[in-house]
């Protein structure tokens, strides 16, 4: 059945979501706050172990570095389109509707619970390939893997954050769902060097996410999220 595997993922965030919320009431505030610095270090390291593993090459007895340009060039292209189209306004006030329609008005970290927790499950490679596998052949497997670890993702940030982590389930289903049913277009576009790309390019976005966990929101990663698509198009110039 093609799109079950997003289904899949978005019954593991809803999953993740009430074990998050259920245990979240019996934990103290300065026990939900080490959760969330626990989730925010180990987002880091995520981030950190996919980056380096895309720029770090073993060549002979030496390891070279490749890939810092365009990071950097990403990154810059990505922010300035992100900043002018207010990608991360939007995201907020999307958040601001749903704690209003869900009767959370009282609740203020809501809002930054659903931007992080969003963020982080829907960057990254295993979302676009997996929902092209899933469009494509019915191949369900690396979104069912992907819900696995998204659901220990919610449940965590349930429980430090608040209940706007689940809801994270709105653009994860959203987004790979779009890409299921483009999945014959989009494919031919992901090329091993396309999808190095973005695997790189998103790992630096979900350090980014790591870096909001742990020391307050200082980053605005939703307008980066640009980045990605600038990564897939530059396996494509002539270079």
């Amino acid at each position: 059945m093609i799109g079950l595997g997003t289904l899949i993922n978005t019954a593991a965030i809803a999953a993740g979501g009430l074990l998050g919320a259920v245990f979240g009431r019996f934990l103290k505030e300065n026990v939900q706050d080490t959760l969330m610095k626990a989730c925010g270090i180990s987002t880091l390291f995520l981030g950190i172990a996919g980056a380096l593993e895309g720029m770090l090459k073993v060549s002979g007895n030496q390891v070279e570095s490749d890939g810092a340009m365009l990071v950097v060039g990403c990154l810059a292209l990505g922010g300035l389109v992100g900043e002018l189209l207010g990608i991360e306004a939007g995201f907020e006030r999307f958040g601001v509707f749903l704690r209003e329609k869900t009767g959370n008005g009282r609740d203020s970290r809501f809002v930054d619970a659903f931007v992080t927790a969003s963020l982080t499950v829907c960057i990254g490679a295993m979302a676009i390939v997996g929902s092209i596998a899933d469009g494509i052949s019915g191949d369900y497997s690396i979104l069912a893997t992907k819900a696995v670890l998204d659901l220990i993702i919610i449940m965590v940030m349930s429980s430090s954050m608040g209940k706007g982590a689940v809801f994270s389930l709105i653009p994860v289903a959203v987004l790979q769902g779009s890409i299921t049913l483009m999945a014959r277009w989009i494919a031919p576009w992901m090329t091993a060097a396309a999808l190095s790309n973005l695997s790189l390019v998103g790992n630096v976005l979900i350090f980014c996410v790591g870096i909001n966990l742990v020391w307050g929101k200082v980053v605005r990663v939703a307008n980066f999220l640009p980045a990605v698509a600038f990564a897939v198009l530059a396996a494509f110039l002539p270079l």
